[in-house]
This record gives structure tokens, C-alpha cells and sequence, in this order.
């Protein structure tokens, strides 16, 4: 059995979702015209990413000018029932093409960094938020809990997503190869060198098809005049460079990882490729030992009040 899978390294329109819709919607069209059918978009690419961005947080203290800032980047966010998903829903089923999408999610007075699954019906079918926002994301972003790392049925098994550093979380990647995910969903901020190399470890671990994005971002495309942006210019003018790619799972590198440019990378991949890597190793199989190792993964929500009686 086999797919085209396509990966899209390109930027958000900062602060104006709607343009960031329309540029989705372009490249999901340019990808169904390639045969994809399956395209995965970066970290919070509805909603944006505004790398450099500090928003005047320090240790204790927090400005007006800070907060005015975060309120434009609160307002950039979408929620999975609004119309923007809606939107980008109906186009994945007028090209009978799944979707995994990354989106800043507002939900109450918080912002999740998400990915939401889009199927080709035109129907939500699931979502991920980031259990462990890194570093200064921590004082934008809450976290996610266990209910979110639901893996979801696709014609070619299982389809899930595992948010940048979040891959650097051993336990969390033994849960989804627990379920048995096929297609491994890597949307990402980290253009750096070594990300192929994390990529490349998780394709062989897991005997699985790694799709990784990253934005490509430059310094002209962040919204200066209404953020402020605490990086030093660059030479090249570049935020954030890519790096995305896709990879089997015997490791080699099927499309990327490209740099410094605008891509939409496509690849075939072939399941029938999985049995095959799996005969030397599985991790959650014949590699595993449960008799000396074991992980408990809490799937349950975790709201913060729970209304109603019962004993």
C-alpha cells in the first residue's frame, strides 16, 4: 500500500490569520495537484510562531506594553470549532486529502500550540496540544494533558503528531508507538542541524514514516511595528531557516531536509516498507521487555474544576 505524502515549509502571515487561511489553502491545492494525499503544516503555522517575540516577560514583572502585545497575538489564535478550521476542513474534502495542522488554539483565556487532524470528509477528526511548551513558551502557551495523544485511523494505519521538543520526551514517543502509528507527524520550530538527526533516530525507534515541517521565516515577514522582536538582526535575515523532511523507516531520507527557501516537499511512501523494518525491531513488540520495563500513560482530561454530583 502506498500514499504521496507532502510536507510544507513555508511562513505565517503574522498577526493576520486570515492570510495565513489563504496561503494554507494555496498550498493544500498545489499539493493535491501533486497527487498528495496527506500534507502536514508546521508548529502553530494558524496562529503563528513569532520567533524572537518576548512580549516584555521578565522574572517577576510584566509590562502594558507586553500585554498589548500578547492581546494581538491572543487574537491571531483560532479555535477548532471556528471558522477558519471550517474553511480549511472543506477544502481537505474537496481534495480528498487528510491534513495535519499546526494552529495556536484559544480556548478560554488560555493558548494551546495544537495540531489539529483534518480528514477528507471534511471532518475534524482529532487533536494534540504540546505537553511541555519549551522555555519561554511556557509563559504564552499552557499545557496540553494525556487525553490529546490519540493517534487517528487513517486508509494507511495510524496517524499522529508529536510537537517539536516534545520528541525529545522518551515516554510520550513510546505512547505513540503503542498505538501503532505509521505516518509520524513532526511539526516543528527547530531549524537546527541536529533535527534531522532526531528525525532519522525516531524513524528507526519506531519502524515509521517521520514528516517533519518547520516555517521558513524571515525578519522582514515579523511584524516589527506591532511586536517586539529580541533577537539581534541576522545576517541572512532569517528566523527560521526549515530543515523540513521526510524519512522511512529504515532511516533514509526520502525528501529535505531543505534550507533557507520556501518548499513543499512530497514524497511516496510505502507501508508495505513497515512489516519490513519491523522484523529486526519493534519497540513496543518483540524488542520490548515489560517484564523490566513499564509505562503508564494518563489519557484522562484534566480540568482544573469538575462541576456536579456523584459520590
Amino acid at each position: 500500500m502506498k500514499l504521496t505524502a507532502a510536507v510544507a515549509q513555508t511562513a505565517s502571515v503574522l498577526l493576520d490569520t486570515p492570510a495565513t487561511v489563504e496561503r494554507a489553502l494555496a498550498l493544500m491545492a498545489q499539493a493535491a495537484a501533486q497527487g498528495a494525499q496527506l500534507i502536514v503544516f508546521p508548529e502553530a503555522y494558524l496562529g503563528g510562531y513569532p520567533k524572537g517575540a518576548d512580549f516584555h516577560i521578565y522574572l517577576g514583572a510584566r509590562t502594558p506594553q507586553g500585554r498589548a502585545e500578547y492581546k494581538l497575538y491572543f487574537e491571531a489564535a483560532v479555535t477548532v470549532a471556528g471558522p477558519e478550521i471550517a474553511l480549511l476542513a472543506q477544502a481537505a474534502a474537496q481534495h480528498r486529502m487528510f491534513v495535519v495542522l499546526g494552529i495556536i488554539e484559544r480556548d478560554g483565556g488560555t493558548l494551546y500550540c495544537t495540531v489539529v487532524y483534518l480528514g477528507p470528509e471534511g471532518q475534524v477528526l482529532g487533536k494534540h496540544r504540546k505537553l511541555m511548551p519549551t522555555a519561554l513558551e511556557r509563559l504564552v502557551w499552557g499545557f496540553g494533558d494525556g487525553s490529546t495523544l490519540k493517534a487517528v485511523d487513517t486508509p494507511w494505519g495510524k496517524l499522529g503528531a508529536v510537537i517539536c521538543w516534545e520528541n525529545y520526551m522518551p515516554a510520550l514517543r513510546l505512547a505513540m508507538y503503542q498505538q501503532r502509528v505509521t505516518i509520524y507527524c513532526a511539526p516543528t520550530a527547530d531549524d537546527r542541524d541536529t533535527w534531522a538527526s532526531t528525525m532519522t533516530h525516531i524513524a528507526l525507534e519506531g519502524r515509521c514514516f517521520v514528516l517533519s515541517a518547520c516555517q521558513h521565516l524571515r525578519r522582514t515577514q515579523f511584524p516589527d511595528a506591532q511586536m517586539h522582536n529580541a533577537l539581534p538582526e541576522a545576517a541572512d535575515g532569517v528566523l527560521m531557516r526549515g530543515g523540513s523532511l521526510i524519512i522511512d523507516p529504515l532511516g533514509r531520507k526520502l525528501a529535505g531536509p531543505v534550507f533557507n527557501e520556501d518548499a513543499l516537499l512530497t514524497a511516496e511512501l510505502d507501508l508495505d516498507l513497515i512489516p519490513q523494518a519491523q522484523m529486526d525491531f519493534d519497540a513496543v513488540g518483540h524488542y520490548a521487555r515489560p517484564d523490566v520495563f513499564s509505562l503508564q500513560v494518563n489519557t484522562a482530561p484534566q480540568p482544573a474544576v469538575t462541576l456536579g454530583g456523584g459520590a
